[in-house]
C-alpha cells in the first residue's frame, strides 16, 4: 500500500487520538467499571476508530487502526490504563483493540457507498461500525474469561455487563455522524467520494 505524506499525517493523528481515548480513565479513574471479576475502562477509542472510518475511509482508516494495535503490541503504553505488549492481546479486552480494525474499515466501506453525505448515511455507517466493536470484542471478553483467565462468566452476563458502554458508545456514534455532516459541509474535499451539496 503507498501512502502519501498527507494520508500518513492524518493515519498519525488517529493513532495519537486512540493513545489518548483509551485512557480517559488516567485522569478520571471513576469510570472504570468492574465485570465479571475485572475492571473494564471507560474510553473514547470506539469514538476515534469510528471517526477514523468516516474521514479517513475504510484503507486508510483501517490502516491506522492496525498500527495503533501493533505498536501497543510493540511495548508502547498506548493501551488502557498505560498498558502494552503482547499480554494485552490475552486479556479480556484484547478483542475490542483486535475489533477497532472492522470498526474504521466496515464504517469506511460504508460512508463510501453514499454519494450524498447526510446525518442518516453517516449514522448507519457508524452502527455498522459499532456492531463489530461489540460482536467481536464481547465474544472475545466471553472467551478469555472462560478459557484461559478461568474467570467464567456467561454469555448473556458478558453482554448485559456491557450495556453502559454500549449506551455511551451508541450516543458517540451519533455524535460521530453528525460531526461528519459538519465536516464534509466545511471540508469536501477531505471526503473525495462524496458530492457535498448545499441545502
Amino acid at each position: 500500500m503507498r501512502l502519501r505524506t498527507v494520508e500518513i499525517t492524518f493515519g498519525a493523528v488517529f493513532v495519537c487520538l486512540m493513545a489518548i481515548g483509551a485512557n480517559v480513565t488516567a485522569w478520571f479513574p471513576m469510570l472504570a467499571i468492574p465485570i465479571g471479576g475485572v475492571t473494564v475502562p471507560v474510553s473514547l477509542q470506539t469514538f476515534v476508530a469510528v471517526l477514523a472510518g468516516l474521514i479517513l475511509g475504510k484503507r486508510l482508516g483501517s490502516f491506522s487502526m492496525i498500527t495503533y494495535a501493533l505498536i501497543g503490541y510493540a511495548g508502547v503504553p498506548v493501551f488502557a490504563n498505560f498498558s502494552a505488549g503482547p499480554t494485552s492481546l490475552v486479556s479480556p479486552t484484547g478483542g475490542f483493540i483486535i475489533s477497532f480494525i472492522f470498526v474504521a474499515f466496515f464504517t469506511g466501506l460504508i460512508a463510501e457507498q453514499f454519494k450524498r453525505p447526510s446525518a442518516v448515511s453517516y449514522s448507519i455507517a457508524a452502527l455498522v461500525g459499532l456492531f463489530f466493536n461489540y460482536m467481536i470484542g464481547v465474544t472475545y471478553m466471553y472467551i478469555a474469561s472462560n478459557v484461559w483467565l478461568e474467570l467464567p462468566i456467561g454469555y448473556a452476563t458478558a453482554w448485559i455487563g456491557m450495556i453502559p458502554f454500549l449506551i455511551k458508545d451508541l450516543g458517540l456514534s451519533f455524535v460521530a455522524a453528525f460531526f461528519m455532516v459538519a465536516v464534509a459541509k466545511r471540508i469536501p474535499n477531505l471526503l473525495p467520494k462524496a458530492e457535498i451539496t448545499s441545502k
